[in-house]
This record gives C-alpha cells, structure tokens and sequence, in this order.
C-alpha cells in the first residue's frame, strides 16, 4: 500500500532541454600506449566545447566502456553540471552502437557529434548552424575544411549546380598549410600529403552570400536529429572501420554535406602535441619538444608501431 503522495506530483514545471545538443563519442580502455595521453585529450575536448560553444546547448557523454579512472572523471564532470546527460557502457558497443543509442537518446532538435579528440575554436558552432540553417535539405556540417571523396558529396555538387542562384567554384581553396595540418593528424606523410593536394581540388559554394565547401564527415558534424534517424539501426560488426556509411548513404539519400571555408576545429588523434592556435587569435601553441619530431621520422615510427601494434594484440585480442 502506497504511503503518502508522491512529491513529483506537486512540480508545476520540468527544466527543458536546448534545441542544440553536443554529443561526445568516448573510449579509453586503459591509460597507457596509445591511450595513454587520451585522457588529456578528453578533458581538452570538453574544455573546448564549453569555453568556445557560443550557442546554448546541453552536453552529453557517451562512454563506451572506459576504464574506472575515465569514467570517475566523468562522473565528476557531470556532478558538477558539466556533462548534463552522461551514458556509461559496461561494454565497447563500438560506433554504430554507440551512435544508436546517441542519435536515439539526444533530446535537443540538433545534433551535434564529434570524437574525443577533437579541439575547437571560437565560432564553431555559431558557424557551423549558419550553414544547416541557410542552404536547404543540409544532412551534415563539419566545422573544417578538407578534402573528402567526390563520390559522397555528388548530391551537393548536383543540387548546387542545378541551381541558379547558387556560385560553383573549383580550384584550391583551402590553404596548403590548413590542409596539411588535418592531414598530418590522420598519420600521413608529408610527400603522401602533397600528392593529395595536388591531386585533388575543393568545391565552393556561395548561396544567399554564405560560402561553404562540399563535403563532411563522420568524426565531427552537426546534423538534424530528424535525419540522423533515419538511418537508425546502425549495424556494424567491428567497432572501428565502417562509420563512413553515415557518410555514404546521407549522399545517397539526396542530402548536402557540407563545411566552412575556415578551420572551426582540429583532430588531435591521440595527443595535444600539435595543437595550433586558430588564425588571428592569442592562444598559445601547445608542443613537445624535439623528441616528438624524431618519432616521426618514418622509419623508426613504422618500426615501433608495428611492435606496438603486436603487443596490443596479445594482450587485448585474445
């Protein structure tokens, strides 16, 4: 028998979500190796997010399966009014799951994602809204510009070029410099870059005077929560490697992917090392020191990755 009334009944109002909510994407499994600056990394990415969003938003976390010093941090994050919606997994559920449950779960109209290593920069998210906002039937926008594959973003170079009032233009828009550094972040080598860019170009578009390249991606985007959904269950069977059919069905389906003409964000991968200030501003570069550049010279990386990569794989894939 029910004793007493329940207090919730007495609440004539309930705090209501923003329309903009920013999800982050997170997996540490142990802090040593590869992950061993991540954590680092995660509380810079937060940081970020909360110090540069010029929008309001509600923030939420999804763990997929961290080790207990991670997710105490976390737990901390969100106690303090940080993190308003913290999920913590037992269990790596990988991407596709994870994006399940996120793009399912988020309460805010928009949806913006991103990785855990992700580093952003003043304007972002008022920039990156201007662009869902001003061109029509937008499925995602990546707040940086970079090259991607012609073939996932043809459904914006068509609709662009089917249209009258919308300016196409070719060439090399994007700084060698600013090209360079995303690329450097993804592990390729400096001759490997520059084959890249000259042997590709990037898309313009100008629209109602707002200019954006073709193109986005899976790691950092902001999309409709609406349109996320419909391509709702992912199915993925490894937890890294197939995230780029968000990419190709969004293309398939008709919808614009699009970025910035500027750099709004960076991928850190696994470390602040290479951390630049965004252009104009009078933040501080972060780096570490000549024993980092001598790490990078190619063959003694390939050498102590594969090693590494061996060794992974016998603890951790047994």
């Amino acid at each position: 028998m029910r004793v007493g009334q329940n207090p919730a009944k007495f609440v004539k109002e309930v705090p209501q979500a923003e329309r903009i909510t920013i999800a982050v994407l997170n997996y540490i499994p142990f802090v040593s190796g590869f992950y061993a600056n991540l954590p680092e990394v995660l509380e810079t990415c937060l940081n970020r997010i909360i110090d540069t969003a010029d929008l309001p938003f509600d923030l939420m976390v999804f763990d997929n399966g961290s080790c207990e010093e991670v997710r105490t941090y976390l737990t901390k994050m969100r106690d303090e009014g940080k993190i308003q919606y913290l999920i913590l997994s037992e269990k790596n559920l990988g991407k596709g799951g994870a994006w399940n449950m996120i793009f399912g779960a988020a309460p805010g109209e928009i949806l913006v994602y991103t990785d855990n290593d992700c580093y952003f920069y003043p304007g972002w998210l008022s920039e990156s809204l201007k662009l869902l906002e001003t061109y029509p039937n937008v499925g995602m926008v990546t707040a940086r510009p970079f090259r991607t594959r012609p073939e996932v973003y043809s459904a914006s170079l068509e609709w662009a070029k089917a249209q009258n009032d919308v300016q196409v233009e070719h060439g090399d828009f994007i700084p060698y410099e600013v090209f360079q550094e995303f690329d450097l972040s993804l592990g390729q080598s400096e001759e490997e870059i520059r084959t890249h860019y000259e042997n590709s170009e990037d898309v313009r578009l100008t629209y109602k005077g707002v200019e954006a390249m073709t193109g986005a991606s899976h790691w950092q985007f902001m999309a409709y929560k609406s349109v996320l959904q419909q391509y709702l269950p992912f199915r993925m069977d490894r937890p890294m490697g197939q995230v780029k059919q968000l990419d190709e069905r969004m293309n398939q389906s008709g919808y614009l992917r699009l970025m910035p003409v500027k750099a709004y964000a960076m991928n850190l991968s696994n470390t602040l090392r290479d951390v630049k200030p965004a252009a104009g501003s009078s933040e501080t570069k972060t780096g570490n020191g000549i024993k980092y550049k001598l790490l990078d010279i190619p063959i003694l990386k390939k050498g102590l990755l594969f090693f590494y990569n061996r060794i992974f794989h016998w603890y951790y894939d047994r």
